[in-house]
This record gives C-alpha cells, sequence and structure tokens, in this order.
C-alpha cells in the first residue's frame, strides 16, 4: 500500500487526509473510494479537467502522462508543472502528496442547474 497525503481542501477535505492506496489504482477512484469527492465530469474518460490535482510530493513516481493529459492540463486552474489529471495519473509505491485545487474549469456540471 501506498501513503497518499491530501492536503485540506475548503469544502471537499477540510481537514486534510492521510490515506492508503493500492498502487495501480488512479488517484480519482482513491480519493473517491474514501470519502473524497473530487469532481469528475466526465466520468474519469480524459475530457475534461475537473479531476485536476497538483502532486506536492511524489511526481516523479508516477507515469508521464499522455499527450491527450497534457493538452487537457493546459486548459484546467492553477495549473502548475506538477499537476495531473486524477483519473489518468495511477498510484504508484511512493508516498504522494496531493493539492485539490480551489477551483475546477466545468463547462457543464450536473450539479449546478
Amino acid at each position: 500500500m501506498t501513503k497518499v497525503t491530501i492536503l485540506p481542501h475548503d469544502t471537499l477535505c477540510p481537514e486534510g487526509k492521510t490515506i492508503e492506496a493500492t498502487p495501480g489504482t488512479s488517484i480519482c477512484d482513491t480519493l473517491l473510494d474514501n470519502g473524497i469527492e473530487i469532481e469528475h465530469a466526465c466520468e474519469k474518460s480524459c475530457a475534461c479537467t475537473t479531476c485536476h490535482v497538483i502532486l506536492r510530493e511524489g511526481y516523479q513516481d508516477l507515469e508521464p502522462p499522455t499527450e491527450k493529459e497534457d493538452d487537457l492540463l493546459d486548459k484546467a486552474w492553477g495549473l502548475e508543472l506538477t499537476s495531473r489529471l486524477s483519473c489518468q495519473a495511477r498510484v504508484g509505491g511512493e508516498p504522494l502528496t496531493i493539492e485539490i485545487p480551489r477551483y475546477t474549469l466545468n463547462q457543464v456540471s450536473e450539479s449546478k442547474k
């Protein structure tokens, strides 16, 4: 199991959290499985940027992003050099520290009508 630390996020994880993740599992699924309701408007199909996260530790342990993911990341709010789409990035064997950005860019959200 891999230790994953989620930094505090005002609404999704106000106090932060440390969880154990199975290597090979997407970061998005790991968060969702542990009660952190990260937005994923495209149902994890690499078609939006709502599940954007910033890796504060462990970025180098992840497989590199695909060209499609890189193209989408260019549209993410608050993009940084260690940004990834959590639906595409898979947990490796090294500890991760994740920041969920304050905002997402979502043109269509089912939760907002």
